[in-house]
């Protein structure tokens, strides 16, 4: 009885609930804006291609030679 008491003292001692919540917070915002930048890249690309669409830059028609 008395080493579960210090096992189980030893486990919550150790534990420090702020600390944790913060790092996952921390975690899961920067994973958040990694998972993000994929998008907002598509995105990007899109508007860049149909600005050079609309232009007349780029074709998406096949010249016939």
């Amino acid at each position: 009885m008395i080493v579960a008491q210090k096992m189980g003292h030893a486990a919550v001692q150790g534990l420090n609930v702020l600390k944790e919540i913060v790092y996952g917070l921390t975690l899961g915002l920067m994973g958040g804006g990694l998972w993000k930048m994929h998008p907002w890249n598509n995105q990007r690309r899109t508007r860049e291609f149909y600005d050079l669409l609309d232009k007349g830059i780029i074709s998406v028609v096949v010249e016939d030679e």
